[in-house]
């Protein structure tokens, strides 16, 4: 048997849950020969500014780049770009491409992520946008360059700093979908109310309550966005930002186990030398008793790493208190752990009139999340209250 510090890995998906597992083998010793396999022709690329810098102009594409290429040389990988995954043999633990590779290796570490949703007939008319890639995000930006009236549909956590950046632009923007207030399935009603007040104030003009149904265009190109009321909201550009799906279409077939992403144990292992990582992994997370899956930037970099840990023999539960960020305007909002719809949210420090303010959710009577406005130092301070809830047992019901 191949001693795991030279045996072969192949990483499929070449984002930052791809390059950090290669990068954290090589940190952790592996000398064997590693292949990083991604469906985009870019070397690996961050994406939490392709929403902000990028779409604004701030930074040029390049500037997103996780790493030099001087950098990228000296991993010791070899990066297969532009090539899909289209199938994987679990037996053989080999990989099939687009373009007809087969790729065989002694472990395979799925990096995937997730594929935006569309609205119907979405493809079928231009200034019509979603935002997940560099060239999305290029192509959006471009249109709204050229446009007066954006429509974004969505109002999550990439829906609002989509419509955020785009009044920077100088652009009128409405912010629609079904939920009363800008993430209020994130953050809840109290924080996602002043939210909507930001935006508001901002110039947004929130369409709010009401769910999307289709959209309408003349001669090929959209002209707006029908709401469930049969209202239509006027538009140049369309941003569609109403969730997304693990990418896993390439693995039906394979025999592992898929439902919301791929499912893993605890070590974020599908299948006897196979694992999973970042935003297509759900796992089972020892400290919540149940299966999970997280769609941001820390935890693709934490779970890579630890899914590198388990490749090379140092298996541990992957145990993390989740965290996400958003900027929006002036505001910086950070978010430590759950906020369950149940959750009843306090402030703990600072003054919401002045959006200066962390609040803490709770539970049945458990800390499950800690939310900051404007002030990241405080926030972090509270993680712990996190932590402590996590390593404690949940509490057994009474009859």
């Amino acid at each position: 048997m191949q001693a795991p510090h030279l045996s072969r890995v192949l990483v499929v998906g070449a984002s930052a849950a791809g390059l950090t597992t290669a990068e954290a083998l090589r940190r952790k010793g592996h000398t064997g020969p590693i292949t990083v396999l991604g469906d985009e022709p870019h070397a690996p690329y961050d994406r939490p500014p392709l929403s902000k810098q990028v779409l604004s102009g701030a930074w040029e594409p390049e500037r997103a780049a996780l790493r030099t290429r001087e950098a990228l040389s000296e991993l010791e990988a070899e990066f297969v770009l532009g090539d899909p995954a289209v199938a994987l043999d679990t037996a053989t633990r080999t990989v099939r491409t687009r373009s007809g590779r087969e790729l065989t290796a002694d472990t395979v570490v799925i990096a995937t992520g997730v594929h935006a949703r569309a609205l119907p007939g979405q493809s079928e008319l231009a200034g019509v946008h979603t935002l997940r890639t560099l060239d999305h995000a290029l192509a959006l930006r471009a249109d709204l360059l050229a446009a007066q009236r954006l429509v974004v549909v969505g109002e999550g956590v990439l829906g609002s700093e989509i419509a955020s950046t785009a009044r920077t632009l100088g652009l009128d923007v409405t912010l629609a979908g079904p939920l009363a207030a800008p993430m209020a399935l994130q953050v809840g009603p109290l924080v996602s109310g002043v939210l909507a007040c930001l935006h508001t104030e901002r110039g947004v003009r929130l369409r709010l309550g009401d769910g999307v149904i289709g959209l309408t265009g003349h001669r090929g190109r959209v002209t707006g966005v029908r709401l469930a009321t049969d209202e239509v909201l006027p538009a140049d550009v369309v941003a569609v930002s109403i969730g997304a799906v693990p990418a896993t279409q390439w693995l039906e077939g394979s025999g592992l186990d898929l439902d919301n992403g791929v499912v893993c144990d605890s070590r974020c292992r599908a299948a006897e030398g196979i694992y999973a990582v970042g935003d297509v992994a759900r796992w089972h997370h020892e400290g919540l008793g149940r299966l999970i899956r997280l769609e941001n930037r820390t935890n693709a970099t934490e779970q890579a790493m630890a899914v590198a840990g388990a490749v090379l023999g140092d298996e541990r539960p992957y145990t993390p208190v989740p965290y996400f960020w958003t900027d929006q305007y002036d505001a910086k909002l950070q978010v430590h752990g759950f906020v369950p719809s149940d959750a009843e949210a306090e402030i703990v420090e600072g003054d919401l009139t002045a959006r200066r303010f962390v609040v803490r959710y709770q539970s049945a009577g458990r800390v499950t999340g800690v939310l900051g406005w404007n002030m990241p130092k405080q926030t972090r301070l509270r993680r712990q209250e996190i932590v402590d809830t996590i390593a404690a047992p949940t509490p057994t019901p009474t009859r």
